[in-house]
């Protein structure tokens, strides 16, 4: 049985204010696109259900992004009642009746797919709602242009499937201009083929936070807003903060190693704190002799390896660290910062992945 209190004192941070004032300084942005606030993989470690209620009760976004159909049954089981797309390519295909049963729509990308949606939709003798998936360049899921016409021949003809949408996605918003344009040029012609072919009232789709923001002409009828939502891209206002408290305090001698394999040796005699957290919770061991972790309002280095549970810093400097203080990983404390593009340059990585990592025993605190 779960304790009633969070006794230990590794939590995450998430600033209601900063989401809200991340969307509609989206929502601004996109107008009059609507938005679809991404919510998979638990929000990027932000918590799904808690946001979306929050984006759904103040009317901030038209509906929510996931992953796959169990996301979308949590947000359903959770009361929330907006439109929710799967992103992902369902599979087995048994997962489209759970689907349709939820309200969920789905997306389409093949012609076998097609066929099993209309199917499942027949037998339940509810309607299905989907969006197709074009592939422009991304290479990972979507149908080619003559493949998209068929599944919409399939569909549209089916009479127990609409099709609400057509998306696809852009690979490199953020650092190739030019192949954005390949790929909204293409999505654009074979939008207006699928219009020849009688198809009328389609939400359009292509662009991510990144596109959204430097892209207008992507914002077409809809923009998928994830990592812009959580304040993770410049000139929006990260959300998220990976707090904890320092648990142990000794001096060590010169000469002295900390941690695993040795990996730190002491040149001097110094003060070392132990804090809560490891990679166990997401802090990666890729940070360890690297990263700087803020306690007093400074800058202290982690020392040794980072363990599973725990992680060694250097406190030599804080003349008031004690058992008991607070300890930021990732945040601001003070005048100092710790930002999640700052990690990713240390672990050779980008920030989705320094924050989606949080792992789920990290317990997620809300504050206004």
């Amino acid at each position: 049985m779960a304790p009633a209190t969070i006794l230990r004192p590794t939590r995450a941070e998430i600033r209601l204010s900063a989401v809200r004032r991340n969307l509609q300084k989206l929502k601004k942005t996109a107008a009059p696109a609507r938005l679809l606030f991404v919510v998979k993989a638990n929000a990027y470690g932000h918590g799904a259900v808690e946001l979306a209620r929050l984006a759904e009760r103040e009317g901030l976004v038209w509906g929510f992004g996931v992953s796959s159909v169990e996301e979308g049954l949590a947000l359903r089981g959770a009361g929330v009642l907006a439109p929710v797309l799967v992103l992902g390519s369902l599979y087995p295909f048994e997962s489209f009746v759970e689907a349709i049963n939820a309200d969920l729509m789905v997306t389409i990308a093949s012609l076998d797919a097609a066929r099993q949606v209309a199917e499942a939709a027949r037998r339940l003798g509810k309607k299905a709602v989907c969006h197709i998936k074009l592939e422009t360049g991304m290479g990972r899921i979507g149908a080619r242009r003559p493949s998209v016409l068929k599944i919409y021949d399939e569909l549209s003809s089916s009479g127990a499937v609409s099709v609400a949408g057509l998306y696809t996605h852009l690979s490199s918003a953020d650092s190739d201009p030019e192949y954005t344009g390949q790929q909204l040029a293409f999505f654009s012609e074979t939008s207006a083929e699928l219009e020849l072919r009688g198809a009328r009232g389609l939400a359009l789709h292509a662009a991510n936070s990144c596109a959204a923001v430097k892209y207008p002409v992507s914002r077409l009828d809809m923009v998928r807003c994830g990592i812009a939502a959580y304040g993770l891209a410049e000139g929006f206002e990260p959300a998220l903060a990976l707090k904890t408290k320092i648990i142990f305090i000794k001096n060590v001698r010169e000469g002295a190693y900390v941690s695993y394999d040795k990996s730190f040796r002491a040149d001097r005699g110094m003060k070392i704190a132990t804090i809560p957290a490891g990679y166990g919770d997401g802090y990666l061991r890729r940070f360890s002799n690297k990263a700087d972790v803020l306690i007093g309002g400074r800058r202290c280095r982690v020392l040794g390896n980072v363990t599973m549970d725990m992680t060694m810093v250097d406190v030599t400097g804080v003349k008031d660290a004690s058992v008991g203080s607070e300890a930021v990983l990732l945040g601001r404390q003070g005048d100092e910062e710790i930002t999640a593009a700052e990690l990713a340059d240390l672990a050779g990585t980008i920030t989705y992945e320094i924050v989606t990592l949080i792992t789920s025993r990290v317990p997620r605190v809300y504050l206004e």
